[in-house]
């Protein structure tokens, strides 16, 4: 068996921690049973797949955008698959699929779990995954999904009504009727439908066939290079609706969408995080700050107070589910990003009148990492160490570098960096167009003396 997780998101309703590099699934808030330690949701859900013992490879197809996040909070324990742009659901299982076909050479009647990255769920839930691969193994129908039993009528998920059983622990689907208003959704419940929980299973082979009906070339990488050709669409309209031979198996335990502040503060340990004050007569007001400046709150009821470089959230919690109509509005670049090698944040930004602009980063690398090789075309930087020691390279010299030393390079400049322990730095760029595209990599091998 194979796993696809679904990561995805432009990250704007748990604003303004998450952005469109760091999504909620990325946001390390999570409590870990028996620890003090924090995961996110991703890591949370590979965990629980390996705890499972489901015995299943992961592959995570994702953004562009999203590829040093994943790998630097699940390392070499999953495959990648990016899309070369956005385009839902459908063409993202393809690519992932076709990456399973044609890299990793998996046969066609291997079977495929689809599944989000992010629910927040239980050990049931994997079993019912389990149930799903045998129903593929046996036959049961070509595609087969997870019907979550409702808690209460939602507008906000799609609903799968069931039809007669085909076995003990999976039934035919009669019809689905997708994000229906509460009434709708309430005769729904009624009449024994579940919420579809975006998890599909198949074998391999039935999804690359209705892959190659629009996109159809011998390697992976021609199929990516034609990624534009895939309709942008979700996999439910495209193929699950349209399914001759689908059914469903039915999930009866806890399952939350921690999608919105309301549902996440639910399930944190803390009501605090960083640099906090309270008074002691606050009601239900969770305050996470990941600013150095303090955050302090007096007699707050029902609030959820976030801070981070992106910007500052005071809301209603029962508010929470409006953020994202407004975060929407807010076309501002990422100002902290997760990367493999570490993490930045964007301290200042000024923009004078003659259009040259000055933007001011702090960047931490972790032992052993490395920033590429690379130039700049359209800006200068200046690199001030602040703490710890590592190996800078600049025009093919190598030299050491620690707390206290400064380094000034120019346009054109081949540059790369590495810890040796955890190395921070400020990094102030100058010029006239400041944008994370101005990068051009080379390759270059720390190993050669």
């Amino acid at each position: 068996m194979q796993i696809i997780l679904l990561s995805g998101g432009s990250g704007s309703r748990l604003w303004p921690l998450s952005n469109d590099a760091r999504s909620k699934q990325f946001l390390r808030l999570l409590p870990v049973e028996g620890s003090e330690e924090r995961e996110s949701m991703v890591q949370r859900v590979v965990r629980q797949i390996r705890e499972a013992r489901l015995d299943a490879p992961v592959t995570v197809a994702t953004a562009v955008t999203q590829q040093d996040s994943i790998i630097s909070q699940l390392g070499n324990d999953v495959n990648i698959v990016t899309e070369p742009s956005r385009r839902d659901t459908f063409p993202a299982i393809c690519l992932a699929s076709e990456y399973l076909a044609k890299v990793k050479n998996c046969p066609e009647d291997e079977v495929v779990v689809v599944m989000p990255c992010d629910p927040y769920t239980e050990e049931g839930y994997f079993n019912t995954i389990y149930e799903m691969r045998k129903c593929v193994e046996e036959n049961v129908a070509d595609l087969i999904l997870m019907g979550i039993l409702p808690t209460y009528p939602s507008a906000k998920y799609g609903y799968v009504v069931p039809g007669n059983p085909l076995g003990e622990k999976v039934l035919k689907v009669a019809r689905f009727t997708e994000k229906p208003d509460v009434p709708t959704a309430e005769k729904l419940i009624e009449e024994g439908a579940f919420w579809n929980g975006g998890v599909f299973a198949f074998r391999l082979g039935y999804l690359t066939k209705i892959a190659e009906k629009y996109v159809d070339y011998p390697t992976f990488e021609e199929i990516r290079e034609h990624y534009s050709d895939f309709p942008k669409i979700s996999f439910d309209y495209q193929v699950a609706e349209k399914a001759a031979s689908v059914a469903v198996v039915p999930f009866k335990g806890n399952w939350r969408d921690l999608g919105t502040w309301n549902t996440l503060t639910d399930e944190l340990r803390h009501h605090t995080y960083g640099n906090v004050t309270v008074d002691g007569t606050g009601v239900n007001t969770h305050i996470i700050n990941e600013l150095d400046i303090p955050v302090m709150c007096i007699g707050t009821e029902n609030l959820v107070v976030a801070a981070s470089p992106d910007g500052i959230l005071v809301s209603e919690k029962s508010r929470s589910e409006d953020i994202k109509r407004f975060a929407d509005t807010l076309k501002r670049r990422p100002m902290y990003e997760e990367r493999r090698w570490g993490f930045y944040k964007v301290i200042d930004y000024i923009q004078f009148s003659d259009k040259f602009c000055a933007l001011t980063k702090q960047l931490t690398l972790n032992p052993g990492c490395s920033i590429s090789y690379q130039e700049h075309s359209c800006r200068d930087e200046v690199w001030t160490f602040i703490d710890g020691e590592g190996e800078l390279v600049l025009d093919d010299v190598r030299q050491p570098v620690k707390r206290g030393d400064t380094i000034r390079i120019l346009k054109g400049q081949r540059h790369a960096l590495r810890a040796i322990t955890s190395l921070t730095f400020i990094e102030v760029q100058s010029g006239t167009e400041l944008v994370e595209t101005d990068i051009r990599r080379f390759p270059y091998s720390w190993e050669e003396s």
